[in-house]
């Protein structure tokens, strides 16, 4: 009886266990430290910020140049009215700077044309502006 060699597709053949080479094991825990370590010292030391840290930021940064802007606006435009000294002395009598910033806020000098609101942040600068004036 003659029989036919084994091949890959006969019922006889053996199955071989594909092992991978010795330092694959290494060498992927290698780059899974390294891109972890590359993470923090990215984040940490070199200024990465997340999209939603970078909007948040930005924010802050032209809500404090509006009111910086704005400030000298509202100081000149409470300088402006007639009655500026008296009402000068009645915010200085005011004790907390809350009070201080509702005055500025009713009397109308921290709304910005084309806002009909004030901006509390304004007045509150303003305020401090003005307490310091002599």
């Amino acid at each position: 009886m003659v029989r036919a060699p084994k091949t890959a597709f006969s019922a006889e053949a053996t199955v071989k266990e594909m092992k991978p080479h010795p330092e694959v094991k290494p060498a992927l825990w290698g780059a899974v430290i390294g891109a972890a370590a590359m993470a923090i010292v990215g984040f940490w030391a070199l200024g990465w910020t997340l999209a939603s840290s970078a909007e948040r930021m930005a924010k802050e940064q032209s809500d404090e140049a509006v009111v910086t802007a704005l400030t000298p606006v509202c100081v000149a435009k409470f300088e402006a009215q007639a009655d500026a000294s008296t009402q000068l002395t009645a915010l200085k009598k005011i004790s907390t700077s809350w009070d201080k910033r509702s005055f500025i806020e009713k009397g109308g000098w921290a709304t910005t044309p084309g806002s009909e609101t004030p901006n509390p942040d304004v007045a509150t600068a303003c305020a401090e502006k003005l307490g310091k004036v002599t």
